[in-house]
């Protein structure tokens, strides 16, 4: 059998924890009712046994706690709660134990901010990762060694691999269930959980609220302006000039407080923008291209669709109510 160890962290998103045992599960009882044997062996191991997750609430109990000898093909991490730092300190016990299991050959999977725990063993370091949307400028602050795949729903990387925020680890469940067994079995799955089994991308759910967690004073002025005059036309030098710092620097300066270039920040201030009023509005595609003050359809299209993963027409019908009626 293929022996999968799930880690049971304290602070764990429950959801996430029962979600993981219920989809191996479900595979074991799809080969039986086929009338072949249970094909995974999964055991909840943690620090203690009855582990406190989430907001303290909820308990588990563990199969195995983690100073006991266990022999396993893939450990998962399911998602942490609450401030990222805290839930690191609290399981500092699990890291080695982490880290023991994949020198011994397991694969290690990351659920969602999961990520996080397995960044602190140092596994990732040089190595692409996919978290939440949400958490990109923390994690990236916290592990710049660590590359994060911008939008990504799954990451595989030597055998490590990460899913994107909160349902993603859902595709991730559901890949690491075709690789293990086949592509007939995944498709079951994913029918059977009512997941998309081919979603590739989290960018259509993300919010873009401006890197804003540095201590540039002159950048955070230019994010503010442009946030603020997004419709206008913005040049760099003019951003440059009103912080009163030589273009060149600006530019290095404002990509190493906010992870963008100056463009690519105008870009998503921008796009940010027209999803609003996508989502709220029926303006036609040209009235909020131009309030955002793109004049080029076809810019604006190509734009639009590389940072959120669909065409403004697409974007409108998903999250628009009010357009459908």
């Amino acid at each position: 059998m293929f022996k999968i160890a799930l880690l049971i962290p304290e602070a764990a998103v429950s959801a996430a924890v029962t979600s993981t045992r219920y989809v191996f599960n479900t595979v074991n009882n799809f080969m039986v009712s086929s009338g072949k044997s249970p094909f995974f062996d999964i055991q909840l191991i943690g620090c203690q046994e009855h582990v406190p997750l989430q907001d303290g609430i909820t308990f588990i109990k563990t199969d195995l706690r983690i100073e006991q000898p266990v022999d396993v093909d893939l450990v998962i991490i399911p998602p942490l709660y609450g401030d990222m730092q805290a839930a690191i300190e609290i399981n500092k016990k699990t890291i080695p134990w982490i880290k023991e299991q994949h020198h011994k050959g397991a694969e290690i999977a990351s659920l969602c901010v999961g990520a996080f725990l397995l960044a602190e063993t140092g596994l990732l370091d040089g190595k692409k990762c996919s978290t939440h949307w949400a958490y990109y400028s923390e994690f990236k602050s916290t592990y710049p060694q660590v590359e994060v795949v911008d939008g990504a729903v799954i990451t595989e990387d030597n055998g490590i691999y990460s899913s994107g925020g909160a349902v993603s680890l859902w595709n991730l469940l559901i890949y690491l269930v075709e690789k293990y067994t086949n592509r007939e079995m995944a498709i079951m799955i994913s029918k059977y959980f009512g997941v998309d089994i081919d979603r590739n991308n989290q960018n259509a759910f993300m919010i873009f609220k401006g890197q804003k967690n540095h201590k540039d004073k002159e950048i955070k002025k230019a994010q503010l302006f442009i946030e603020k005059n997004y419709h206008k036309k913005i040049t760099v030098d003019e951003l440059a000039d009103m912080v009163a710092i030589g273009r060149r620097s600006f530019e290095r300066r404002f990509k190493q407080a906010t992870d963008n270039t100056v463009l690519e920040y105008l870009q998503r201030v921008k796009v940010e923008a027209a999803k609003r009023s996508f989502e709220n509005s029926r303006d036609n595609i040209s009235e909020v291209m131009y309030d955002v003050g793109y004049m080029d359809t076809k810019a604006f299209r190509n734009i639009f669709r590389k940072y959120t993963g669909l065409t403004p027409v697409q974007y409108r019908y998903k999250y628009n109510r009010k357009y459908m009626a």
